[in-house]
Formats: C-alpha cells, structure tokens, sequence
C-alpha cells in the first residue's frame, strides 16, 4: 500500500470572499504548472481544498514541489479506498505505522462521514478503527486530548479518504493575485529575498539586473541568472532584463562627485527600473534595502533617491537585520549563490566614502552634467531580456502560463 492522494489546504484564501474562486483558480493554474514533471499526475479543486491524484508518483518528490508554492498552508498524504470497512481499517493502519513506524505513540481517531448512507455514526466509527489498529500495532495507546498521530477519516460519497500526516506549506498567497512587480535582482544576499517575499503576497515576478561589462563579466551574470532560477521554484518562470550600465556608470564617474556617486547611480537605476516597469506594465519596484544597512539606505539617501520615481518601492527588508535576512536565504536555497565572489555593477567604481545624507538639491545640480534622459533612454532600448525557468532548457507551455 502506499499514499495514491495528497490533500492540499490553504487558509488566507478563505477570507477573499468574492475572490476566493480566482484565487484558488490561480492556485490550481501554478500547482498543475509546477508538478507537469510528473507526466501521471493530476490535480482537481472541489469547495475549500485541493486534491493532487499522484497515480504511482512519489509522494515525497511531489510533496518537495508543493512545500514551496505559495498559497498552500498545508497539505497531507493520503489515501483513497473504497466505501468498505475492511478497506478503510487497513488503509487506517497502514497510515499509522507510516506516520509512527516503532509503533509506540499514541493516537485518536477522527471521522468524518458526508456520506450519510454509510453505515455507522463517526462515533462508533471512531470506536472500530480504533480497536483495529490497537489490535495490530506493538505499543500504540489512545489519547484523545494530545495524540502523537490524528488518523482522519473522511467518508465521502465516491470513497473515503484516510490521512494521518500534515506538512507545512509555504503559506501567503497564490502568485498572479496581487498583481506584477519588477524586482531589482543584483547579485548580493539580500535581492533575492526580497524577491521570495515579494512573491509571497501574491505578485508576478519580473527582475531588472544592471551589467556593467567589461568591469563586471560573464560570471556575474550567470551569478545573477541562477539565482533567479531558484526563484523559479516559488513563482514560476521569471524574465530576466539584462540593462547595459557602463556608459552610465562611466559618466557618473567622470562627472559627478566621489561622495554622490552612489546616490546619483541608484537615482538613475530607478529611473531605468521605473521606465521597465511602464513597459511591462509592472505597478511597483521591490528591492532590497534594509533600513540604515548601507550608505545607501539611510532615510535621507531613500528619500533623495526616490525623488525621481512616482512608483511605489516595495521593501520587504525595511526593518530586518542582516542574521535574518541570511537565515532566509538559506532556507530558500539562494545563499550560497549570493557569496560566490563575481562583483556587480553596485561594487565597481565605489568611493572611499558615500553621504549616508545626500541633498536632493545637490543630487539634482550634480546631474545636470548628465544628459539623464539620452542615458535613460539607452540604457532601456539596450535591455536584453532572457526568461529563467527551473530548467535551462524553456518550457514553451510554462512560459505561456507566466
């Protein structure tokens, strides 16, 4: 015997009201996108759940792609027998001795019974598969307050379903339900994360990345491109926009003052994000900063750097430390990644010295040296745009659907 189902939960999605039909449509669309591997499987949603049919898949393989979708807050393995009580109290222990496999914990049995037309209350249900599994397992004691293992039946109309495991998912809400967002991705630890979080309330990824050849090379780049594919495993596909920096990066250099370098720059990486963003139709930025972290991210340089955009910057790591943000990144696999020494553009040309309180006005008077819109401009109509999936090789299908 072994699980044939997996029962899918989520919660947030409960309280959407109107909108929990798109909601869970727009859940079901990237479960079935993220688990087309696994040619046999398949998925359907009945009234407030999700069930993966797994048909001789892995439960364990398909259980690693759903603990990272967001939407789902938990899911568990399960079985599917007949409307026979002989079935239903051998898939019962079955599924004990899978969840306890010393066979010396304890349990409480719970069922469940829509289908009205099967003989027995829950009670009495209750009752004889308890006694069944008593009667087979080693040690296993009832207790009905504290179980180590909760055995649900649920007895529905076209068969019961037995299950005695719950594994967290990754919470948050389906990708696509929140609307599009460009993520400015460079190749350091926190970008990423930014990112993860963003996709966690429900966004549609796109990534901007500025490249500065030949001060930063091929590795960099392939740096930044792999971290996006981990991405890929919580979202789904992501566009990559590859910005040619170093003409910009150079007039800055040449025409503006060490101690504004870093402000200037990142005033005009916003004005070529916020022009992306209009083209892709993208209603907000998401970065990385961490409030006070870097020169760069203090209240004033935010407040000064923001003066040339109207759209609305999305920080998730405002108010998080450094610890943090690491330990994030190694949950989501991105941290290792983000330390491989390939420098980005963010890191070349940087002064002894950055304001950690620029003056608009002075940030404005420096750049007038600057023809902004010629370099705005060319650094949009030179962007090369590549599509990052889980795998190198684009999947027309899942590149469709995102």
């Amino acid at each position: 015997m072994k699980y044939n189902h997996i029962l899918i939960r989520y919660a947030e999605l409960s309280l959407k009201g109107k909108n929990r039909k798109e909601f869970e449509r727009k859940l079901l669309e990237t479960v079935r996108t993220l688990l087309k591997d696994f040619k046999n499987v398949r998925v359907q949603r009945t009234f407030g759940r999700m069930f993966v049919e797994l048909n001789g898949a892995d439960e364990r393989e398909v259980s690693n792609r759903l603990k990272n979708i967001f939407g789902i807050h938990s899911f568990s393995p399960a079985l599917k027998v007949d409307l026979n009580q002989e079935k239903i109290d051998e898939a019962a222990l079955w599924a004990v001795k899978d969840a306890i496999p010393a066979e010396n914990g304890t349990f409480k049995v719970t069922v469940k019974r829509p289908n009205k037309d099967f003989p027995g209350r829950s009670q009495e249900l209750n009752y004889h598969i308890g006694s069944h599994i008593l009667r087979n397992t080693k040690e296993m004691t009832v207790d009905v307050h504290h179980p180590d293992v909760e055995v649900k039946v649920e007895i529905r109309h076209e068969a019961a379903y037995i299950l005695c495991k719950t594994l967290k998912g990754a919470g948050g809400l389906p990708v696509g339900t929140a609307g599009k967002v460009l993520l400015m991705l460079s190749g350091g630890i926190d970008s990423p994360v930014a990112g993860y979080l963003a996709l966690k309330r429900g966004v549609m990824l796109e990534a901007i990345h500025f490249h500065s050849p030949p001060f930063t090379n091929d590795r960099a780049r392939q740096k930044v491109e792999d971290l996006a594919r981990v991405l890929t495993q919580y979202g789904g596909n992501i566009k990559l926009h590859i910005v040619p920096f170093t003409a910009v990066q150079q007039a800055i250099h040449q025409h503006v003052p060490d101690s504004y370098e870093m402000t200037v720059t990142r005033r005009f990486m916003l004005r070529i994000a916020e022009r992306t963003a209009q083209n892709i139709d993208a209603r907000a930025i998401v970065n990385g900063e961490s409030l006070g972290q870097v020169a760069s991210q203090t209240l004033d340089s935010m407040y000064t750097i923001n003066e040339v955009t109207n759209l609305p910057i999305i920080r998730p790591l405002v108010t998080m430390d450094k610890l943090e943000v690491i330990d994030i990144a190694k949950e989501i696999g991105t941290y290792d990644l983000s330390i491989l020494p390939f420098e980005d553009c963010c890191t070349i040309f940087l002064p002894p010295q950055s304001k950690t309180k620029p003056n608009k006005n002075k940030a404005n008077l420096f750049e007038e040296k600057l023809d902004i819109e010629k370099y705005v401009q060319e650094a949009v109509d030179g962007i090369e745009t590549v599509m990052i999936s889980s795998k190198k090789q684009v999947d027309e299908e899942f590149k469709e659907l995102f």
